[in-house]
């Protein structure tokens, strides 16, 4: 049976954070070990979502400014009510695509987990290369969805063993910019300079089943937005045979991995 693509959800950030956003802090530390920048910078977070990556920036990166932008308004509101104690950051709902910055304001415009949901990324690389100074840098990461991020490759790996006709709702087949080739070529052709890729991995170790699970009864991003289209039957169908395909240790915990995608390049100075 086809099922059309559910709409992707984005309205409550506290039941994305069980989700994904305590994976992204693993891979935001990592991330911003390998940009160095300098502290006492000032930085944009473009898709800042519930604010994962904003924070490690003010806890790690020790910047000057810090301003997250997302089109939802439901996430910055999540994003303020958690960081507004700290006067180095600022929220703002607006568009990747049109940012709402002057040319030339920031240090260091990243964007962690979100470029892929954008419309139209190569226009929000251009956007983030325009709001950065000159010699200031530009970076990304994403989940390697078609690879190693295992929560996700368990989950889209059942549906489609259950449901071949669903292959349109397969993150690793929807965005093909989450390889290290397109995030490459999407930032030269922004005007970026020595353009890096790399991989990032970091370990998702759940719990137990219901760890893994609760997560996708949220309805927030592409997967748990599919689960909460599903009858109490299909969900049930699922559930059970994504359980039985895991490593599930005799204690009942889960390891896996999670690989995001990273890119950085460097605007030019001058």
């Amino acid at each position: 049976m086809t099922v059309e693509r559910p709409r992707d959800t984005w309205a409550q950030g506290d039941l994305y954070e069980p989700y994904i956003g305590r994976w992204s802090r693993l891979v935001a530390r990592e991330f911003l070990a390998w940009l160095a920048i300098p502290p006492e910078k000032d930085w944009l977070d473009v898709g800042c979502g519930t604010g994962a990556l904003t924070q490690t920036v003010l806890e790690s990166a020790h910047p000057r400014s810090i301003q997250g932008i997302d089109p939802s308004t439901a996430f910055i509101e999540h994003a303020r009510s958690r960081l507004q104690g700290d006067p180095r950051a600022s929220f703002e709902v607006g568009d990747a695509m049109a940012l709402p910055r002057a040319s030339s304001t920031v240090d260091a415009a990243v964007s962690g987990l979100a470029l892929n949901f954008i419309a139209d990324p190569a226009r929000a690389a251009s956007e983030m290369t325009r709001v950065t100074r000159a010699g200031g840098t530009v970076a990304a990461y994403v989940w390697d969805y078609a690879g190693k991020m295992e929560m996700l490759r368990y989950f889209f790996d059942a549906v489609l063993t259950l449901d071949p006709d669903l292959a349109h709702l397969d993150e690793g087949q929807r965005f093909p910019i989450c390889r290290p080739e397109p995030l490459a070529s999407t930032f030269a052709q922004a005007g970026l300079h020595d353009v890096e890729t790399r991989a990032i991995d970091v370990p998702t170790r759940f719990r137990n089943f219901d760890d893994y699970w609760s997560p996708f009864l949220g309805g927030q991003g592409p997967a748990p937005s599919y689960v909460v289209s599903l009858d109490y039957e299909r969900q049930t169908i699922l559930r059970d045979f994504i359980r039985s395909r895991l490593p599930i240790a005799k204690d009942g915990s889960i390891d896996l991995v999670a690989r995001a995608w990273a890119v950085r390049g460097r605007k030019a100075a001058g």
